[in-house]
């Protein structure tokens, strides 16, 4: 078979499947950019149907108590919010549930407008994380809490104390006191979520907490329609191992994911960075995901938890439970120490056995030259040295069909209506000349893995996020506003193109002389770094190629 028919098939479809994508997310229609903030916080009104609602879940778990299905819900205007001051966090806590409704991350930019700070937890998404406790009169999302007072703002570096602590306290039904703490460390994207309840009851008190997100399916800010990246909830167990959970089964009640265990966590994941609950310990615990009633402007909601099953608490006694909630970027040497296959969330598919470990090279490179653009030139380079043998024999490969094109297009013309014949004559050409038709393909194809692998290790690693290379490039996240790289890679692809052999067939000419310029069109759009990666490999290429080939084609010494 003609390797470059295998070729240029391999590369239309790449496109085509690139574009076809992209196609899709923006014929979607757009749900609207602002919600209103009181809408965004709110959660259903409770109803008898809790299963539906998802507003208090009720536990599949063995022995646990009913969810409650009475006690109208305070309006979403009676919370007070609370705004929190760390080195790494703005926070803003309301009284209404003591949820999380907001979240800025302070070290990290918007996607739109790098003058304003990234916000993770967003009453515009809404994007929040919530919690409460199940049983007939216990405080859950919908309970107004009251703050104890205390600071807002952690102190300094250099104070005395790396720690703030926000105390929300509420009376339950039956009597029982129970108080919710926030706990935020300096320096650390972890927050302690915990539960004291005092059972001031004639009666033992047996519950559940529920930890849970909720958000819209609206792709994060900064998203852009050629490069698709997976936003929705996650689940991981020992068992099942890591699986994503899509919006759209969800809203069917089709989402398939691990229910039960006695292990594992839960997390909404989306490009760059991810929230999760990580409950420690061996505790039965049961994971759900439903649709929320009451979406904005047609985008779909959420929530997705975990349920946690509290000890049983005597007359008289105290209770407590804590739950680890990480809000932040997705570095995954943290996340790996946090949880195991919490460093999962940076996904890469069924390449992660490749990705891994180039990852591991670009940060120990990275370390070297304190620079991710250059930690990205001298990786490519390194790459290609490591599969320079196998790109001679392509580019060799390629150099000899180039000698022999006007021979081959002789005997297109000598036996064009006989094809078994010209196919014999062009095998014997090959033989003759000592060429295989295979060997300019074979070797790409060895290295294809390679290169999709590091493709989703520069689109994927938080890392790239607000680091700049030189000059112009100053997010390698982010496409080039100049357009510069993109112009350079159109280039080096047609310069790649006259090196290559010319198609016999002018259809298919011109196709590949149309190649550089539907890859160019994409490339508008790709983030910084990987089209700097992409240019750096098509010049060492082309590089390399136009030494073979001046090599072979004047008659020198063996390449």
């Amino acid at each position: 078979m003609d390797n470059r028919r295998i070729i240029l098939l391999m590369i239309f479809s790449f496109s085509l499947v690139m574009l076809w994508d992209a196609w899709q997310k923006y014929s979607q229609p757009k749900p609207p950019t602002q919600v209103a903030a009181q809408n965004s916080v709110s959660t259903p009104q409770p109803t008898t149907n809790l299963q539906a609602s998802a507003a208090v879940p009720a536990p599949a778990i063995a022995n646990a108590p009913a969810a409650p299905t009475g006690a109208a819900a305070p309006a979403a205007g009676a919370g007070e919010t609370i705004t929190i001051k760390t080195d790494l966090y703005t926070a803003d806590i309301s009284t209404l549930g003591g949820d999380l409704t907001r979240l800025e991350l302070n070290r990290y930019t918007a996607a739109e407008d790098k003058k304003k700070t990234f916000t993770l937890f967003d009453p515009k998404h809404r994007y929040v994380a919530q919690t409460g406790l199940i049983g007939e009169g216990l405080p859950n999302h919908r309970t107004v809490f009251s703050v104890v007072t205390g600071p807002r703002e952690m102190a300094k570096d250099g104070g005395k104390d790396d720690k703030l602590q926000l105390r929300l306290e509420a009376t339950a039904s039956n009597g029982a006191r129970v108080a919710k703490i926030y706990t935020f460390s300096r320096g650390s994207y972890l927050i302690d979520v915990a539960y004291e309840i005092a059972n001031t009851t004639a009666q033992p008190l047996a519950t559940h907490a529920y930890y849970q997100f909720q958000r819209d399916d609206v792709a994060p800010a900064g998203e852009n329609a050629m490069v698709s990246t997976f936003t929705g909830p996650a689940v991981f167990t020992d068992a099942e191992k890591y699986q994503k959970i899509d919006f759209a089964d969800i809203a069917k009640d089709k989402a398939k994911f691990a229910k039960t265990a006695d292990n594992g966590w839960l997390a909404m994941v989306q490009h760059y960075f991810v929230s999760a609950w990580v409950p420690q310990g061996k505790d039965k615990r049961e994971f759900y995901a439903r649709k929320v009633e009451g979406g904005n402007g047609g985008a779909q909601v959420s929530a997705a938890g975990v349920i946690l099953p509290l000890e049983q608490i005597a007359p008289g006694a105290k209770g407590a439970q804590s739950v680890t909630l990480y809000a932040g970027p997705q570095e995954q040497a943290t996340l790996k120490k946090l949880a195991e296959g919490l460093d999962l969330v940076v996904d890469y598919g069924w390449l992660t056995v490749v990705a891994a470990p180039i990852f591991w090279v670009l940060q120990a490179i990275h370390g070297l030259v304190g620079n991710w653009g250059w930690a990205i030139i001298f990786l490519t380079i390194g790459i290609k040295a490591i599969f320079f043998p196998l790109s001679a024999a392509s580019y060799k490969s390629m150099a000899k069909m180039r000698l022999v094109t006007p021979r081959l297009q002789q005997l297109k013309e000598r036996y064009g209506d006989d094809r078994q014949r010209l196919n014999q004559e062009m095998m014997k050409l090959y033989q003759t000349e000592k060429i295989n038709p295979l060997g300019g393909c074979l070797p790409i194809l060895v290295q294809i893995p390679v290169f999709i692998a590091l493709y989703w290790v520069l689109l994927g690693a938080v890392e790239m996020r607000d680091a700049p290379w030189l000059l112009w490039i100053t997010d390698l996240s982010s496409a080039d506003p100049y357009y510069v790289l993109p112009v350079i890679m159109v280039v080096s692809m047609i310069v790649q193109t006259k090196l290559n052999p010319v198609p016999p067939d002018p259809i298919q000419a011109k196709v590949m002389m149309a190649m550089p310029f539907i890859f160019g069109v994409m490339f508008f759009w790709f983030p910084s770094g990987l089209v700097l990666y992409w240019v750096v490999n098509n010049i060492l290429s082309i590089a390399q190629q136009w030494q073979i080939t001046r090599m072979i084609e004047g008659g020198g010494k063996k390449a």
